[in-house]
């Protein structure tokens, strides 16, 4: 059944409603989401993380993937699209930003992953200040954006760039998914 199932990235700065447009794109369409699971290993682990550590973030960020997969072929939801907040995309635009180089772990893994469609949250929304981001500034924040931005232009899937408030950017999501369906 995976084959069948359509899988939705949203990825972006930090502070760019994620977390909130795959839970609420999650609700819509009556699905699972797979969590960013950096958030989860910096809570436990603190916030000074190295360049190994990226790694070990972006290899349980695809167990998360393939466990919620594995989950969705299991139930007998009326779905067959998975979102997932994050995926290696953002870990190599991360390793690059803040150590200047990506684990070819990484980056082998961006090649063999496929996935249906790809949301990238503009910076248009106010930053929310919380203990694991680094950057309010906007002028970093458009600077991550655009480096996203890039990599989607360089790779074949579908892509769309979300902007406005909450509302406005689950709405845009939604269309396109629908429109990949």
């Amino acid at each position: 059944m995976e084959n069948n199932i359509k899988k939705f990235v949203i990825i972006g700065p930090e502070s760019t409603g994620k977390s909130t447009l795959s839970q609420n794109l999650a609700t819509h369409f009556k699905t699972v989401w797979v969590k960013e699971y950096a958030r989860e290993y910096l809570e436990k682990n603190g916030v000074n993380y190295t360049f190994e550590n990226l790694y070990e973030i972006a290899t349980g960020q695809l167990v998360g993937e393939d466990v919620v997969t594995i989950k969705l072929q299991k139930t007998n939801l009326q779905t067959n699209i998975l979102i997932i907040d994050t995926d290696m995309y953002v870990m190599k635009v991360w390793s690059e930003f803040v150590f200047n180089k990506c684990d070819n772990r990484i980056l082998n893994t961006i090649t063999q992953r496929k996935y249906d469609g790809y949301i990238l949250c503009n910076t248009d929304v106010p930053w929310v200040k919380d203990n694991l981001r680094e950057y309010p500034d906007l002028e970093t924040r458009e600077k991550l954006f655009h480096y996203y931005k890039e990599e989607l232009t360089e790779q074949k899937t579908p892509w769309i760039i979300i902007s406005g408030d909450y509302e406005e950017r689950t709405k845009q999501a939604i269309k396109f998914i629908e429109g990949l369906m």
